[in-house]
């Protein structure tokens, strides 16, 4: 809790707020920190007198409190369920956080997750006892397949940035193959990139070169072809870009690319947004990591767990890392071994996990596209994008946008209709929290300036949208009728005002210690 800037807690929230004795709004409770319900003595179980440690531990035995808080187990309980009790989830409210695809998880997913046999099972049970759960791979392996016209795949990277890193790990291995790793240093990453992009090629020792936006937000191909050379080993490219637009030129990238000797990792982050409808092998991509949260419901944030699969081309297949499941006279198994895969006939890189990835978001991702089927999934990425067409063409008068004509599955807008209110792209945003709305994604891509970029998902109801985009109307014309003090104080009404974020990144309060006492006044 930063003690630093402007005031955070709720009391101060407004001048005609109702003063409470203590501190809390009807049920928005004022939650103290956890260290503050200290009361020694207290504590949730009944634990034993240790024996001495003394002969073991010499002069390490700690002598004073180890500095936990003591506390009941019923005020854990309550303390933690007020506090989630604050937190904006998808299950409260439309998430318009763009480029993360914050969508419904159905509740069945999640049901078929803890399903007996699937809920409880270990990473180094024998083979012939987990057959049914390399079947549900093999299964899921065979849709993303089929989703993406790529003939192999890669289920163990753990997320999507995991996943770049695993499809540009193969392109190096095919390179090296062909003894051409050493002489293609480049990879050529556009503007309207997402920003792991380059930060991948640069881990794995890529000079990364950028290759600039046109006036519409996509890859200027004339600029792109001047970069291509021998020296090239790929070009990674979102498409969706993070300006929410179709890569209209694709095709004639991904040739240009092959003709040039080198491949193309497409970032499928935004995949979403043409899941059934396009397929990417039909473009002419290489690679491309698929973000399970995203595209198919499984659940995103919180530190995982999380899952990014790779597709390959016929060219890369033969690289994807190991494990992988085959189906045999035996039944299912899975190729662990460097001695397994040059018998099964493949060339793996390696082994991106310990294990065989996550299990979990396995199931969810199935259980999704089996309840969709092919028409279901095709229309969720029809839906994507009518939801955030409709919120570009609500807002487009009130708000601005920098480019022209239709989007894909996000809307963005730029901070142009803001020039001369006084407010920022950030006190916009923070107004929305008083609205009960989670702001958007705020200054990204970075290629816009002020950026708002705006997700809906097609789980929203044109309701909700509808309620959104009123809102959004309401707050730009309160901006630019001066109504200056609604954002620049805001949020007024959150369980904690605006932070002073500058003194707070110079200067943070990462750990608690005790107040000093009060003296009494003389």
């Amino acid at each position: 809790m930063n003690k630093q800037g402007r005031p955070t807690s709720i009391g101060g929230a407004s001048s005609s707020a109702h003063e409470t004795f203590t501190g809390n709004r009807a049920l928005q409770l004022e939650e103290a920190l956890l260290f503050e319900l200290d009361n020694p003595g207290a504590c949730g179980v009944d634990l034993d007198e240790p024996e001495p440690f003394t002969a073991r531990l010499g002069n390490f035995e700690r002598q004073g409190r180890i500095g936990l808080p003591s506390v009941s187990e019923p005020e854990v309980v309550r303390h933690y369920v007020r506090l989630s009790a604050k937190n904006y989830s998808i299950d409260a409210g439309l998430y318009p956080l763009g480029s993360c695809t914050m969508k419904h998880n159905p509740r069945l997913n999640e049901k078929m997750a803890r399903l007996p046999g699937i809920g409880d099972l270990h990473p180094l049970q024998p083979v012939k006892t987990v057959q049914g759960a390399l079947e549900l791979m093999d299964t899921l392996a065979h849709w993303l397949k089929e989703l993406t016209g790529m003939p192999g795949v890669a289920l163990s990277p753990k997320a999507g940035a995991h996943g770049e890193l695993c499809g540009m790990m193969a392109i190096r291995a095919a390179l090296i193959a062909r003894g051409e790793d050493e002489a293609r240093s480049r990879v050529l990453v556009p503007e309207s990139a997402h920003g792991t992009n380059p930060a991948t090629a640069a881990l794995l020792g890529y000079k990364v070169d950028a290759i600039p936006a046109t006036k519409e937000g996509r890859v200027d191909l004339e600029a792109f072809k001047a970069k291509l050379g021998p020296d090239v080993a790929a070009i990674m490219l979102t498409n969706p870009n993070t300006c929410g637009l179709f890569e209209r030129d694709i095709i004639d990238i991904a040739d240009a690319v092959h003709e040039a000797g080198a491949y193309f990792y497409c970032d499928g982050a935004n995949f979403n947004a043409i899941v059934g409808r396009v397929r990417p092998g039909d473009l002419g991509v290489d690679a491309m990591h698929i973000n399970l949260h995203k595209t198919f419901s499984t659940p995103h944030g919180g530190g995982g767990p999380g899952a990014g699969p790779v597709v390959f081309s016929e060219a890369l297949a033969p690289f994807a890392p190991r494990p992988y499941v085959v189906h045999g006279a035996d039944g299912f198994r899975l190729v662990e071994t460097a001695e397994d895969a040059k018998a099964d006939g493949t060339t793996p890189f390696g082994r991106m996990t310990a294990f065989h990835g996550q299990m979990g978001m396995f199931v969810r991702a199935l259980a999704y596209m089996m309840s969709h089927g092919s028409d279901g999934l095709r229309q969720v990425a029809e839906d994507a994008v009518l939801n955030a067409n409709y919120v570009l063409a609500s807002l487009k008068e009130d708000l601005s946008a920098p480019f022209e004509g239709p989007c894909m599955h996000e809307a963005l807008f730029d901070d142009r209709f803001l020039k001369g209110t006084g407010v920022e792209t950030l006190d916009f945003a923070k107004a929305m929290i008083d609205e009960g709305y989670h702001p958007m994604t705020m200054y990204f891509p970075l290629v816009v300036h002020g950026a708002l970029l705006i997700e809906p998902t097609e789980t929203e109801s044109k309701q909700a949208v509808d309620l959104f985009i009123a809102t959004l109307k309401d707050l730009a014309r309160a901006a630019k009728s001066n109504d200056k003090e609604r954002f620049t104080g805001a949020p007024y009404l959150s369980p904690r005002r605006r932070l002073d974020e500058t003194a707070a990144a110079r200067s943070p309060v990462l750990r608690w210690v005790p107040p000093a006492p009060k003296q009494a006044a003389e």
